[in-house]
């Protein structure tokens, strides 16, 4: 799974006031006049789903046509809302609704689908996976159901912190005339390196064999 695929991407605060409980831009620096980096970056992680794996699809036996689809779903609304305030831990709460629909409606009937949550480091260690469960329930005549689910996601703190030498690089005031004055300091090599090891992501999507992956890909 690439981190860098996400097709949906949110980095939340706690202590932030906005509409998306306090979301901020990945890596944002703040730069205060010219005069140097005021602000870096939160140690929440950005929250996504990765390519294909945000829609499932399952059939009435083995062809893979559309007269012999089941039931599809999709994730929708992924949000998060992140608590980096205290604790050894930063704590990401995440929420989305999946949307479901299914081709015969005769009867009531529960539709269990897996879904995973993942924690990716520099976008491309796992550190942790896990595997929930979210259940559809469809009313006697009706083709559509929908389901709210939350899950939590835990993020080391140290892990996510920049070292003082790194933070000082990049924060230091610069005065016209310095012979780094005009040396974007998160170009340098391990100022970069250090940013993508302090740097997570969540990623959510339904828990897809490789054949229902593949009919993602190519459909």
């Amino acid at each position: 799974m690439n981190a860098r695929r996400l097709t949906a991407t949110v980095l939340c605060s706690a202590a932030a006031m906005t509409a998306l409980s306090g979301c901020k831009t990945k890596g944002e620096i703040v730069v205060d006049q010219g005069v140097g980096i005021t602000a870096v970056r939160s140690k929440c992680p950005a929250v996504g789903i990765p390519d294909y794996t945000g829609d499932i699809t399952t059939f009435r036996g083995p062809a893979k046509t559309a007269d012999a689809i089941d039931v599809t779903a999709s994730m929708t609304q992924v949000r998060a809302q992140c608590d980096e305030a205290v604790g050894e831990k930063v704590t990401s709460t995440v929420t989305f609704q999946v949307l479901g629909r299914r081709s015969d409606t005769a009867g009531a009937r529960q539709v269990t689908l897996p879904f995973f949550v993942s924690v990716l480091q520099g976008g491309t260690s796992v550190i942790s996976k896990r595997v929930g469960n979210v259940t559809l329930s469809f009313a006697d005549g009706q083709a559509r159901a929908q389901a709210n689910v939350s899950t939590n996601a835990f993020i080391d703190r140290a892990a996510a912190t920049l070292p003082d030498e790194i933070r000082d690089r990049i924060t230091r005031k610069r005065k016209a005339g310095d012979t780094d004055a005009a040396v974007d300091p998160l170009s340098e090599p391990e100022v970069k390196a250090a940013v993508a090891r302090a740097s997570f992501e969540v990623l959510v999507g339904f828990q897809l064999d490789e054949g229902q992956l593949a009919y993602n890909a190519t459909r």
